[in-house]
């Protein structure tokens, strides 16, 4: 097997010494392979940032390693390229010239080529003249990922790149951020405590809270089947409750979650205490019972329950259920309408066993 593209072994950074002393990240493991993009997910003060200043150099680790390439990190270089939050463009320079101070350390004709290529690949033409002011923020933030990648750099590092633009502009730059990196064929860690981004953006994704990683994996499973409480609320599962294994077999398990019962995939032993995770768009709703045909044919939980709240979330609603235990579902509008729901409405609750994630 080859070895880690990146290599983080052990990290740990703490401020200050003796009792005074605050832990800012604790035993951090990240493999990272070539052309691996990956997204670093948690709330505001979990590291992330820090574990971004690890990497690019800016700051030295209390314990643990850093290795790019097989080679120790032991201060900033050029083999790394980093986007702060804010950009940092410097508004005497154009478009051009940022990108360019990007190349200082290319000959001339190769850092005009240089520049050329990367106002093409981030969609400036026309804009190559202009100074940071006279652009818009999703345009500045294009600017400051050129005078990365202008170095020619062996890893790109984004510190919350998209946190300084308004919604609108920042789901349209998520497409364009993710092809743009791909294209330039640099490997690239992103730091955001959008749950959004990390599930569009990467191809793998880690989940810190408190200063530790709580789980890396491939994006649809860390979002799906998140590994421990923190982690899944981080990713944003709406229903996280405490169960026990009342009956195990053949890979099936059957779970007290309140005073319902719910099946599940798992091959823990009975007695044992465990948390199950459900997102809410995994629980179909049903008016009637008797319109469950066709819909519960192979989803083993069928619960009643009553509907405590609706609220909106985006293009959906927001559905508390009390079904024994608390249950968040999410519906479309008109399905709303189409299944009269309201505060105090009986409905009957559908989730496949599959859709039950069991946390150990």
């Amino acid at each position: 097997m080859a070895d880690p593209y990146l290599d983080l072994r052990g990290l740990a950074m703490r401020y200050g010494e003796g009792a005074q002393a605050v832990s800012a990240l604790e035993s951090i493991d990240l493999a990272i392979a070539e052309r691996e993009f990956v997204t670093i997910v948690g709330p505001s003060g979990c590291g992330k940032s820090t574990l971004l200043y690890l990497v690019a150099g800016f700051l030295r680790p209390t314990s643990g390693s850093i290795r790019l390439r097989g080679r120790p990190i032991a201060g900033p270089g050029p083999d790394r390229g980093i986007v702060f939050q804010r950009y940092s463009l410097f508004p005497w320079l154009t478009v051009r010239g940022n990108i360019g101070f990007g190349a200082t350390a290319a000959g001339t004709g190769e850092r005009a080529a240089r520049v050329a290529d990367l106002v093409r690949l981030l969609g400036l033409d026309g804009l190559a003249r202009r100074r940071p002011q006279q652009l818009s923020a999703g345009q500045r933030q294009r600017v400051a990922l050129g005078r990365a990648l202008a170095r020619g750099p062996r890893l790109l590092l984004l510190d919350e790149p998209l946190s300084a633009l308004d919604m609108p502009t920042r789901e349209a730059m998520r497409a364009d951020l993710r092809r743009v990196i791909r294209e330039s064929g640099v490997p690239a860690i992103v730091v955001t405590h959008d749950r959004t981004e990390a599930l569009t953006i990467g191809d793998v994704v880690g989940v810190m809270v408190d200063g530790s990683m709580r789980q890396v994996g491939a994006v649809v499973d860390v979002f799906d089947r998140p590994a421990t409480e923190d982690g899944a609320r981080v990713v944003g599962v709406e229903t996280v409750h405490g169960a026990t294994v009342v009956d195990s077999a053949d890979g099936l398990l059957r779970l007290r979650v309140g005073s319902a019962e719910l099946a599940a995939v798992g091959t823990q032993a009975i007695g044992t205490s465990v948390l199950v995770s459900i997102r809410a768009e995994d629980v179909v709703l049903l008016g009637e019972p008797t319109g469950a045909v066709g819909i519960a044919v192979s989803a083993r939980n069928r619960l009643p329950g009553r509907v405590i709240a609706i609220e909106p979330a985006g293009a959906l609603m927001r559905v508390r259920i009390d079904c024994g235990f608390p249950l968040v579902a999410a519906v479309t509008r008109p399905a709303l309408e189409e299944l009269h729901l309201q505060a105090g409405a009986t409905v009957v609750t559908v989730i496949k066993a599959p859709a039950v994630n069991v946390i150990a």
